[in-house]
C-alpha cells in the first residue's frame, strides 16, 4: 500500500502521485510519513520535501509558507510557494 500525496502551491498543483515515504520540514522539525502514520497537521516550514516514489524514484521540492495535513493515506502539503528540483 502506498501513500497518495498531493503537492500544492498557490499558482499550482506541484506533484501528486503515490510514494512510499515523505519527509518535509516543519516548523517543529523534521518528519517522515509512510502508510498507516497518525493524523498530524502541521505549519510547513522552509526547507525540502523529499518524496520517495513506490517505485523508488525521487522527488525533490523546495517549499514554504504552508501546512500539511496528513488523514489515513493521504497526504497534502499546501505551500504558499514550492518548485520541483528533480
Amino acid at each position: 500500500m502506498a501513500l497518495t500525496v498531493t503537492l500544492v502551491s498557490a499558482e499550482e498543483e506541484v506533484w501528486s502521485g503515490e510514494a512510499s515515504l515523505v519527509v518535509a520540514k516543519t516548523v517543529e522539525g523534521e518528519i517522515g510519513f509512510m502508510t498507516g502514520h497518525e493524523p498530524v497537521l502541521a505549519i510547513l516550514a522552509e526547507g525540502q520535501v523529499r518524496i520517495t516514489q513506490a517505485d523508488g524514484a525521487k522527488v525533490i521540492a523546495n517549499a514554504h509558507s504552508g501546512f500539511l495535513s496528513m488523514e489515513g493515506d493521504e497526504l497534502t502539503i499546501v505551500a504558499g510557494h514550492a518548485t520541483l528540483t528533480s
